[in-house]
């Protein structure tokens, strides 16, 4: 070790112990002064766990007080539970960002949308190329990953050299970009590595990963002997896979339209950084009924069924451009993430009620995942022979197989969650201490706590409703005819029962001192109470309750 008097330590504020948001820290703590290093900002979505949620991500309430020691914000790659929150969390983080040339074109185009593209400095570094933020000295090392240019991190550090991968997989024929350089990981496991921080999302997984030849090689056969229109979604950032679906469709003699906003972006993104060069222009949405169905492929959005996809209006058949129907196949080139099994499984029903023929990796190998599996795990671990192991981008059970794994392979591996302070040096590493952590939801155009009143009390309308009293007081406090209940998700206008429930809450109020009722603020207070007395009551219910009181 070059120095024998500071202390380095790694803090996930994100992506540990869930899979998502990621958003990493390093630290170097010397002689009273400390610099801090951010790995990753990236989003994660509700789901059915939370259904009032629709994007979210890790609250940087932490770093963000001590920004002025935050040397730099790097992104190890384009995925959006990578960089899908720079833009959101930026002004609180305010510091230099790093990227390839892909994912800085990626994160321009959001930083547009936010209106920040001026403000963030954005420094393009090639893949495989290296940044000196002192105390930290970091060399990109190229992975394969299901976008381009996914890059591992070796961060040279006083104590020692960490290798942070991001995501990755051992592809020996990625199709875009070339594979994981094995031979910069052998030689940085020559040179000595303290820790490695690394991908647990397929660590229970055996076997390999497979390589995204052999899905081009199948989508190639199977568009071949379709008929009619065949429309085939994936994830928008697999860049390889869009072009493997171009090219299957070229074969068979079909036009690729696209069919999404994300497409659309990442389509932009790749031609920007020199992808697609063999490929002609996709065609848009307006294009689509001049070609006919034997001779068109739509490339469209919504592969985990999210209701405002693409498909999801495609399936439902209020999509303004597109429609699907008899003698049409679906093809879901795509891994059915955990949570949204529920809104895929919908639109496969609604496509197969309209005479959609689906295919889906439970039946062709139409998917390979972008994320080791074990077999490429203990590659990883032979080459580098890191001293300890830290999983990371997995959810509890995920992790477990990892470090199991990696105690196998003969390091030292130590399990942390969201928050925990892991010093890796001085010493044998050790959780030390804790950071305050949390999520921040997405709310139109700004940010909320997930925990806090607004998202609090959405949940509580969600499943309890909202009842709305509107009241007219003199000012002795007397009630002024009889004051008028709404109840929206609970009751029917017309349904007689919010008659009685303003007939029970005018004669509760009746019944309230004389003197609170010439008092607007303890009056509302009181009526508020009453309600909720009256709506348990009489519903069985605990919504949200509000009073519009009218003093005349």
């Amino acid at each position: 070790m070059d120095s024998e008097t500071g202390d380095l330590a790694f803090l996930p504020l994100g992506g540990t112990g869930e899979i998502g948001m990621n958003l990493n820290l390093y630290r170097w703590r010397e002689n009273g002064h400390e610099k801090w290093l951010a790995v990753d900002c990236g989003i994660g979505f509700g789901g059915s766990e939370l259904p009032e949620v629709e994007v979210m991500m890790a609250d940087p309430g932490f770093i963000a007080d001590r920004r002025k020691n935050l040397v730099g914000l790097v992104i190890t790659h384009a995925h959006e539970d990578h960089i899908g929150a720079v833009a959101w969390l930026w002004p609180q983080l305010q510091c230099p960002v790093y990227a390839t040339p892909f994912a800085a074109a990626v994160l321009r185009r959001k930083l547009i949308e936010a209106g920040l593209v001026n403000q963030v400095k954005v420094n393009v570094v090639p893949p495989g190329g290296n940044i000196d933020l002192k105390p930290f000295v970091l060399r990109f090392i190229r992975l394969s990953h299901s976008i381009p240019e996914a890059q591992a991190l070796a961060i040279e550090t006083p104590a020692g050299i960490v290798l942070h991968t991001g995501d990755w997989k051992l592809d020996p024929t990625p199709l875009i970009g070339p594979p994981t350089d094995e031979a910069a990981l052998a030689a940085l496991g020559d040179k000595g590595v303290l820790a490695i921080v690394c991908d647990s999302t397929n660590a229970m997984v055996e076997g390999h990963s497979g390589s995204e030849l052999d899905v081009r090689n199948t989508l190639t056969a199977l568009i071949r002997d379709l008929n009619g229109r065949v429309a085939v979604t994936c994830f928008a950032s697999n860049v390889a896979r869009m072009e493997s679906v171009a090219l299957a469709a070229q074969e068979a003699g079909r036009s690729v339209a696209l069919v999404g906003r994300s497409l659309k972006n990442m389509d932009a993104a790749a031609r920007e950084c020199g992808y697609f060069r063999s490929l002609p222009p996709f065609l848009t949405e307006d294009d689509i009924d001049d070609v006919p169905d034997d001779n068109l492929l739509l490339l469209v959005t919504g592969s985990q069924g999210e209701p405002r996809s693409a498909l999801s209006r495609i399936a439902r058949d209020d999509h303004p451009r597109v429609s699907l129907g008899e003698g049409d196949t679906v093809i879901f080139s795509s891994r059915m993430i955990p949570g949204n099994e529920r809104a895929i499984g919908t639109v496969q029903d609604q496509l197969v009620r309209a005479g959609v023929r689906l295919m889906t990796d439970d039946d062709h190998l139409v998917h390979v995942s972008g994320h080791p599996a074990r077999d490429e795990l203990r590659r990883m671990y032979r080459l580098v022979k890191p001293r300890y192991a830290v999983p990371v981008h997995g959810e509890w059970r995920h992790l477990s197989a990892h470090a199991e794994l990696a105690r196998a392979a003969g390091s030292e591996a130590f399990m942390m969650e969201d928050g925990d302070i892991l010093t890796l040096f001085p010493g044998r590493p050790a959780i030390t201490d804790s950071a305050p952590v949390g999520r921040l939801v997405v709310d139109g155009t700004r940010l909320v706590p997930l925990k806090g009143e607004v998202m609090s009390a959405r949940r509580r309308m969600l499943f309890n409703g909202i009842v709305v009293a509107s009241l007219a007081v003199d000012q002795s406090g007397r009630v002024l005819g009889r004051p008028k209940v709404s109840a929206p998700g609970l009751l029917d206008p017309e349904d007689e029962e919010a008659d009685r429930l303003a007939d029970d809450f005018a004669v509760t109020l009746r019944d309230l001192p004389h003197d609170l009722r010439r008092d607007d603020s303890a009056l509302a207070d009181a009526a508020r109470a009453a309600l909720r007395r009256t709506l348990g009551r009489r519903l069985g219910k605990r919504p949200v309750v509000d009073v519009h009181l009218i003093r005349v």
